[in-house]
């Protein structure tokens, strides 16, 4: 990717400074992910109950909480479980729901059935279709991430119906199926291409949703085990000390809301870059 390509991918961040700091945001936590055993001061699992509860110092810069564990370094390493879980449930939401959406406008049988599916899907609230297959499979990540991207597969579904429905109809789609091209050549040519654009708006903005449905889950018991660290089970684990040791929620908490905020700023900036509407905006040509 060229100099150029670079600068325009980033005009719409650099235009709006809130929207470069999101993406800041969203970058220093992938980096925690990665290199969390490297940048943690001390190991998460760490218990010494001599330093319990201990407020934010120059030792521990986020505290410590009711087992002496290390706060940031849980912070830290929970990073790991957002990413995991988000990008899972983005993988799951566009893996079933592209498919579904388009097969459903273009075979039209098919799509009633489907979306009678979806409807009935849609009709419970996403935390509540969760919680009811969890307590079906039992807790785990892997029920995490099924049991919330399949609430965020029900709306993908519906935007690439609602999209591959226009597109089918385009004058060079009809163009095409006239001269003999078959539904698969449509699909790959024309229908798939002009979704990655939508489709990688649609993907942040149901990656900080499912931070957030996670979040619930594992406050609720229901999430990743209570052995593993992850913001929502930090929160859990310290609602009984919001008094006595409030730092043990602030950290966590703020981190679960700065990565959702982000990755909205992050979704609203690849809009503005990939909607043609908004081009004129940053001074790009059509």
């Amino acid at each position: 990717m060229s100099s150029n390509s670079v600068t325009l991918w980033l005009r719409p961040f650099t235009a709006r400074p809130i929207a470069l700091a999101g993406l800041g945001v969203l970058v220093a936590t992938v980096l925690a992910a990665v290199f969390a055993p490297w940048l943690s001061p001390y190991d998460p699992y760490a218990i010494d109950p001599l330093i319990r509860l201990t407020p934010p110092n120059v030792t521990h810069w986020f505290g410590t909480d009711q087992f002496g564990r290390d706060t940031l370094s849980r912070t830290i390493h929970s990073s790991r479980m957002a990413l995991l879980i988000g990008s899972g449930v983005v993988v799951f939401a566009l893996a079933t729901g592209v498919p579904a959406g388009v097969l459903s406008a273009l075979f039209p049988r098919l799509g009633h059935l489907l979306m009678r599916m979806v409807d009935v899907l849609m009709a419970f609230p996403t935390l509540l279709l969760a919680l009811g297959l969890i307590v079906i499979l039992s807790p785990s990540v892997g029920t995490v991430i099924l049991a919330i991207g399949l609430g965020y597969m029900t709306t993908t579904t519906r935007i690439v119906y609602g999209l591959t429905l226009r597109l089918r109809a385009e004058t060079y789609v009809e163009a095409s199926r006239s001269m003999g091209a078959g539904t698969a050549w449509l699909i790959s040519r024309h229908i798939l291409p002009n979704l990655v654009s939508p489709l990688l708006v649609q993907a942040s903005f149901v990656f900080a949703f499912a931070q957030l449905g996670a979040a619930s889950l594992d406050f609720l018991g229901l999430g990743a085990p209570p052995d593993i660290p992850s913001w929502g089970n930090m929160l859990a684990e310290s609602r009984t000390f919001i008094t006595r040791a409030p730092w043990l929620l602030f950290f966590p908490g703020m981190m679960i809301v700065a990565t959702a905020f982000s990755l909205n700023l992050v979704g609203d900036a690849l809009r503005d870059r990939l909607d043609p509407r908004f081009r004129q905006v940053f001074g790009e040509k059509g």
